[in-house]
């Protein structure tokens, strides 16, 4: 199950990570976190997946939404069919 999870890559010290990491945890939306900081390898993944190199990526199933703030999430999650509190 925990393989169907979308990722959030993340940098040690990002505050637009901390916010991502928040936010999904408050909505009670399950990811897997790679921090690409300690993480070679999850730092490769996220270029190749993302097309960059800046943190956060939140890779959804294969959709990606690259180097966001929480503006730019809740419209991505709304297009992934996550109902929200809010909604």
């Amino acid at each position: 199950m925990s393989n169907l999870l979308p990722i959030l890559y993340v940098k040690s010290g990002c505050p637009w990570c901390t916010d991502a990491i928040t936010f999904l945890s408050e909505h009670g939306i399950g990811y897997r976190e790679k921090n690409v900081t300690v993480d070679a390898e999850a730092h490769a993944e996220m270029q190749r997946v993302s097309g960059q190199g800046k943190a956060p990526v939140l890779d959804w199933n294969g959709e990606i939404l690259a180097d966001f703030g929480l503006e730019e999430l809740t419209p991505f999650l709304r297009k992934m069919n996550v109902k929200l509190e809010d909604s």
